[in-house]
């Protein structure tokens, strides 16, 4: 292998983790060819998959989804010989992973599945976590490659067995994020500042790297994308598919998935996943309507305007910092194409079941408290 030994590689897709890595290996010396649907100013850009295969034996694939992975690998056919290693970094569906193998095994060239784990930091200092799952021996003819942009490979097993062990990864983080907006609420809404939470978990047996990560983050309002929400909720929804395939009941992961279809209904589909946060802390570019504050501040059954305006400003106050958050979309699931933040405006309300208010409203009971004690403290004076 001629080119290999020049060390050339192939990289197609040129998104937050694709670019990274693309910069990590020129760093560790290898010559990188790359292409992108949507051309870009980048070094070595060529015109086609095909080229890319002309001129390197190893081509990495880092597309967004099964669609865009398949269709890769089609335009890459043409190009294929014996020669080649094609390894796809997408989080995909199991099946998509294998029928990505049989297209490119038809050409006599050998596949690779390794998605990774790991955040655009680490794809730049070339410290992702791939998880692999093939043939060992292809594995070891491509692994110099892979350690150009990794900290650690670890076999899973056959083709599709990676593809499932990372969703399962995913569903974690989707989950730490969620429960860990809804501490930061429960605190504040107690009148706790919310960065002794943050500062609590750091000595909790509980904490771990993603909420070392995205707590101080979502405490700033900083949503800015690592891995967005739109990918993230692609991820819960391959894993509700399979299982369903397992006749598994994943309760956690489908809250998940209906706080990241709410965000997307928002219009916040590119932003970092973190951004479910923006139920109880919206971002400051975002404030919550007036009238739609109003609506949620007000108790029910309605007590009179004066009573709620006679509440003393200290205890009104941590209220108001855990109590803005977004409207909880709780419509039928949509594609994610079709929403585009459309539904912005304020929907008619559904009907709530006690379903739909277990684990969603976690502010009611501490603003009723609040209420209760103000009543006291008048009727006291």
């Amino acid at each position: 292998m001629a080119r290999s030994k020049n060390k050339n590689v192939g990289l197609i897709g040129l998104g937050i983790i694709g670019s990274r890595v693309a910069g990590a290996l020129r760093n560790k010396g290898f010559q990188v060819f790359v292409w992108n649907r949507t051309p870009r100013p980048e070094q070595n850009f060529l015109g086609s998959p095909v080229e890319v295969a002309e001129l390197c034996d190893v081509i990495q694939i880092f597309v967004a989804d099964d669609e865009a992975l398949l269709d890769t690998v089609k335009q890459l056919v043409p190009g294929l010989t014996a020669q080649h290693i094609v390894t796809a970094h997408c989080t995909v569906a199991p099946e998509s992973a294998q029928a990505a193998a049989e297209i490119v095994e038809r050409r006599g060239a050998r596949f690779l599945e390794a998605p990774f784990t790991g955040s655009k930091v680490a794809a730049e200092k070339g410290q992702l976590v791939y998880y692999i799952g093939g043939d060992e021996a292809t594995l070891k003819q491509v692994r110099p490659v892979l350690e150009g942009s990794s900290k650690e490979i670890l076999v899973i097993g056959k083709i599709g067995d990676a593809s499932v062990m990372k969703v399962a990864t995913n569903i974690v983080t989707a989950a730490t994020a969620q429960i860990a907006a809804e501490g930061l609420a429960l605190v504040s809404k107690a009148g706790i500042p919310p960065e002794l939470f943050a500062r609590a978990m750091k000595g909790n047996a509980s904490n771990s790297t993603t909420l070392e990560m995205k707590l101080p983050l979502i405490l700033a309002g900083d949503f800015e994308t690592h891995f967005s929400v739109k990918h993230m909720l692609k991820d819960v929804r391959i894993a509700s598919a399979l299982a369903k395939r397992f006749s598994l009941d994943l309760p956690v992961t489908e809250v998940s998935g209906d706080m990241l279809l709410a965000e997307l209904k928002q219009g916040r589909g590119d932003a970092d996943y973190s951004s479910v946060a923006q139920k109880y802390f919206p971002a400051a570019e975002k404030p919550m309507p007036a009238a739609a504050e109003k609506a949620i501040e007000t108790p029910k059954p309605p007590e009179p305007a004066p009573a709620m305006t006679e509440i003393p400003p200290k205890l009104a106050e941590p209220a108001k910092s855990a109590d803005l958050p977004q409207a909880a979309e709780t419509a039928q699931p949509a594609e994610a194409k079709a929403s585009n933040g459309e539904d912005k405006q304020v929907a008619p309300k559904k009907e709530e079941t006690a379903e739909d208010l277990e684990g969603i409203n976690l502010s009611g009971g501490f603003r009723s408290w609040f209420s209760r004690r103000a009543s006291i403290s008048r009727r006291d004076s």
